[in-house]
């Protein structure tokens, strides 16, 4: 649907409005503007960043507007996950594992769900 990339600020708007199913300027600024320090403005410039990349949709709700998500989380992970594989490893998966679990200690039961996750594909194959 978007198309366009959804930049790290964006994504933060992005956000609000998916935790929320849509949300106002006010919600969105109160969520996410102290913390960068952004300013309504800025807020309301990304709104309509992400409205002209369909990613965002404005509709009038309760006689006030709302910005509903027209991009889903799952749909967007996707998209970002497989561009940073491409652009970082080739579209390579292991070689995303192998530096991550070289970078940083696998807690046991993130191995264990990798060694099950593992086996799932291995049965599937088998079918």
């Amino acid at each position: 649907m978007a198309d366009a990339r959804i930049s790290a600020a964006e994504s933060q708007v992005m956000g609000v409005a998916w935790a929320a199913d849509g949300a106002g300027v006010e919600e969105i600024l109160a969520a996410v503007g102290p913390v960068n320090g952004w300013s309504e403005s800025t807020v309301r410039t990304l709104i309509h960043r992400l409205i002209r990349k369909g990613a965002l949709a404005s509709e009038r709700r309760r006689g006030r507007t709302v910005y509903a998500p027209r991009l889903s989380r799952e749909a967007w992970l996707t998209s970002e996950g497989q561009g940073m594989l491409d652009r970082l490893f080739d579209g390579r998966l292991t070689g995303l594992v192998a530096h991550l679990t070289r970078e940083r200690a696998v807690a046991p039961e993130d191995l264990a769900r990798l060694k099950r996750l593992v086996a799932e594909l291995d049965a599937e194959d088998e079918d």
